[in-house]
């Protein structure tokens, strides 16, 4: 009997919970994307599954990919941390050279063979190498001096993502998971006030002196999106139609929805309906029922987040989750806050939802590193 106690002492920890809400999210994404995309894709190719199988190509892959790092120990890819940086930045550079990619007037993505859009992957190498430099930093990190030693080393990709590649989405969430896991790492609450000040006030003042413009000429297009997700309706024609065209589908949707398949705003009339839009398709389909259940889901995904990364092995451990727990809920808020106006309109995706091969196979891998350092969780401790 004591050799049993003994022996269940030393078992380790597996997170079927966090298991299941990632292979629901992947499913329903799939149906999702096939439900929003069919019409377009049989227009535009010729096919109405074009979508659906290239989103379930890289999600099969991306399964695989998170199943293999999974059994890997998290400690493995601590010795990657600094090369993962450094190759960030060199595939950020590439959108540059003839191996660019551009699409809807945007360069942000690498033909390698296949489809790559080096943001994503940037996030990723964010995580492990702010994971492995706070965690060599020790207690050096409470310091004002290791606390903007962080923010600058966490600058550089923020800033490349956003000039180089024209995403300033991705850089604000790369920015996102450095500062949340410096606050955890360094909960000097005082710092963070004054950083959170001078951005909301920062903010605050661009979106006064655009609203005070008597017209768009100089702008630039995200100065005319300011404008549209002020009165959306007085840019109707151009930058406020797309948020006009999801509004409707989300009011049309009602408590329950219309059913599945069954929404007309994405028969040509709501761009980017299996992209960043995709959550207006989930309300007209599925109602507010089914907008609430996907947060719902999100949510849940958040709270295994937290009890990992508070059960964790260690610092290292920990701040990988939290690195990801911050990708993800910053990413959902986004984009949500996005599609319901509350923000001005800029490229987010929903993760796992949306349609992006990129975005989901890292997406996944994340997924893999958390299940791993799940397993080095004794069920003694949790």
């Amino acid at each position: 009997m004591a050799g049993r106690r003994g022996q269940r002492k030393n078992e380790y920890y597996f997170d079927y919970s966090l298991l299941f809400i990632i292979l629901f999210l992947v499913g329903f994404g799939l149906v999702m994307i096939y439900s929003a995309s069919a019409y377009d894709a049989s227009v535009q190719m010729d096919d109405e599954t074009y979508f659906l199988v290239h989103q379930g190509g890289a999600a099969a892959l991306g399964l695989v990919a998170m199943f293999v790092v999974s059994w890997i120990p998290y400690h493995f890819w601590e010795r990657f941390a600094v090369l993962g940086y450094i190759v960030s930045v060199i595939l950020i550079f590439l959108v540059l050279t003839p191996l660019g990619i551009e699409a809807n007037g945007a360069r942000r993505w690498l033909n390698l063979g296949i489809s790559v859009q080096p943001a994503e992957i940037a996030k990723l190498a964010m995580i492990l190498f702010l994971a492995s430099v706070i965690n060599k930093m020790g207690r050096k990190v409470k310091t004002a001096k290791g606390f903007w030693a962080i923010l600058v080393m966490a600058a550089p990709i923020c800033l490349l993502v956003w000039k180089i590649t024209d995403n300033m989405s991705s850089a604000i969430i790369i920015a996102g998971i450095a500062v949340l896991m410096l606050f955890v790492a360094s909960p000097d609450y005082k710092r963070f006030i004054v950083l959170g000040s001078i951005g909301v006030a920062g903010a605050a003042a661009l979106v006064f002196l655009i609203a005070q413009s008597s017209t768009t000429e100089g702008l630039g297009f995200r100065g005319e999106r300011i404008l549209a997700w002020l009165d959306p309706e007085a840019y109707a024609s151009g930058k406020g139609f797309q948020t006009l065209q999801a509004l409707y589908a989300i009011g049309s949707g009602g408590i329950f929805g219309k059913g599945l398949g069954q929404s007309m705003q994405k028969l040509g009339y709501l761009p980017e309906q299996q992209n960043d839009m995709i959550f207006s398709i989930i309300c007209e389909e599925l109602g507010l029922f089914g907008g609430i259940a996907v947060i719902l889901i999100f949510v849940l995904l958040i709270w295994r987040f937290m009890v990992i990364a508070n059960n964790a092995p260690d610092l290292f451990g920990a701040l990988l989750v939290v690195g990801v727990m911050g990708h993800i809920a910053i990413q959902v808020i986004l984009n949500i806050a996005v599609v319901t106006n509350t923000i001005p309109n800029t490229g987010i995706s929903l993760p796992f939802i949306s349609y992006g091969g990129t975005s989901v196979m890292f997406l996944l891998i994340e997924m893999g590193l958390v299940m791993s350092v799940a397993r080095g969780i004794r069920l003694k401790d949790v």
